[in-house]
């Protein structure tokens, strides 16, 4: 039986607040990179209180949301938890329509899905993780840019993981620059979306859709989930809500690289 498929996924930039479960503890979490974490925790909290240091920038927010993640970074070790598919609220999460998720893929989630996160590194679905604002992108004071920074210790964790299965790799560049890639794996299959558009000419041409690239990819998380899915081929039966299609004239190959595209007619 073929193992089955892991799916790396990003976070999201919206967060439920608050939270039921205890203070963040690293052994509370499924993958091991506790000194890191502490690290890169250690690091935030002290950039929320360095004058010298440009928030808006480190944070990417201004104004009310600014206010707000400053001060969630710096309760971060102390705040309550969320499991993490709790915790992020953005469009991907909502495709993934967690409520009405059956029990087995529910099963399936927490163990063939990983988050990326710039405070955490690596994320499973059921790790409790309080509120926090950091992007992967960041360039944290002390550490320099947390891609870099975790790269070696995402790839010690990966590389035994990805051994043999189909990883569906459905991180943006910001995300997907923190791992070397699956060198191990049967297939790292990576996902386009795109929009067949006609021209002012009357020409068609393919536009990567950007804006709703998180949603479109939230119906492929779920379907992988239910199918198991482990070769782009068997996309060509997927369904997806928005009508897009796989087009395997347009997929790329290199190596056990594989870049599909899902296309729709506008």
């Amino acid at each position: 039986m073929a193992p089955p498929p892991l799916i790396l996924i990003p976070p999201s930039e919206g967060k439920a607040p608050g939270g039921d479960g205890p203070p963040w503890r690293d052994d509370a979490m499924s993958l091991p990179l506790g000194p890191q974490r502490r690290k890169v925790l250690t690091a935030l909290v002290a950039a929320m209180g360095d004058e010298s240091v440009d928030l808006e920038k480190l944070l990417g927010v201004k104004g009310d949301a600014l206010r707000s993640a400053v001060l969630a970074n710096r309760r971060v070790r102390r705040s309550p938890t969320r499991p993490a598919i709790e915790r992020y609220t953005g469009v991907l999460y909502d495709a993934l329509d967690l409520a009405r998720i059956s029990a087995r893929d529910r099963r399936r989630l927490n163990t063939q899905v990983l988050i990326a996160s710039g405070a955490f590194g690596l994320v499973a679905p059921s790790d409790p993780i309080p509120d926090y604002k950091l992007k992967m992108g960041a360039t944290l004071p002390g550490l320099g840019k947390l891609s870099s920074m975790w790269r070696p210790h995402i790839d010690a964790i990966l590389t035994p993981l990805v051994g043999g299965r189909t990883v569906w790799n459905l991180w943006p560049n910001e995300h997907a620059a923190a791992w070397r890639g699956a060198g191990a794996a049967g297939l790292e299959v990576t996902v386009r979306f795109l929009d067949d558009v006609e021209s002012d000419d009357g020409s068609r041409r393919l536009v990567a859709v950007s804006h709703w690239n998180k949603l479109l990819k939230g119906a492929l998380v779920r379907h992988v989930l239910a199918t198991q899915l482990d070769d782009p081929a068997g996309l060509a039966r997927f369904d997806h809500p928005l009508g897009y299609r796989y087009r395997p004239d347009l997929e790329e190959r290199a190596g056990n690289r594989v870049a599909v595209a899902m296309v729709v007619r506008r």
